[in-house]
């Protein structure tokens, strides 16, 4: 794929990551693309859901699964907003996805290139491919405003202490 097909789906995956936003929760979006088509689309919900799996990438990786009837997704890129953490990696390598292409670097908890690049490793059987920092500053922002605002609303609900 090329650039501009990069950044057009990384702006379907700021979509989705703002869907997340707006139900409470961590906003990251993710879809899964088979040629020019999406297949399998998620945000985060684990707060909404009560699992601690419903990360974005798992989402669109199972509704991908779903679509393709297959939980091999040889061949698809996946586009995340945010770098994936260990399970998010772990999960596109159990599912043979082919690319990887995410927004903004996660410094805490980011395994792709921040934290132990669990992608490359020598022990990993399936290798895939992948770029970081298409329109990262978008996915940046949007994780920090999001952030921002909830220090914000919790500084003042906590109110002047008496």
């Amino acid at each position: 794929m090329v650039s501009n097909t990069d950044e057009y789906f990384m702006q379907k995956a700021l979509s989705l990551a703002e869907q997340a936003a707006s139900e409470g929760e961590v906003p990251v979006g993710a879809l899964v693309v088979v040629g020019n088509d999406i297949i399998g689309e998620g945000w985060n919900r684990p707060i909404g859901t009560n699992d601690p799996t419903a990360h974005a990438e798992i989402i669109a990786l199972r509704t991908a699964a779903k679509a393709a009837s297959n939980y091999r997704l040889v061949n698809s890129t996946l586009f995340v907003t945010v770098e994936p953490c260990s399970m998010c990696a772990g999960a596109l390598i159990h599912a043979r996805v082919g690319r990887l292409v995410y927004g903004c670097s996660e410094p805490k908890s980011g395994v792709i290139e921040s934290n132990g690049c669990l992608l490359q490793a020598n022990y990993i059987n399936h290798k895939v491919e992948f770029r970081g920092g298409v329109l990262g500053p978008h996915c940046s922002s949007l994780i920090s405003d999001f952030f921002r605002q909830r220090r914000l609303a919790k500084k003042r609900s906590s109110g002047p202490v008496t």
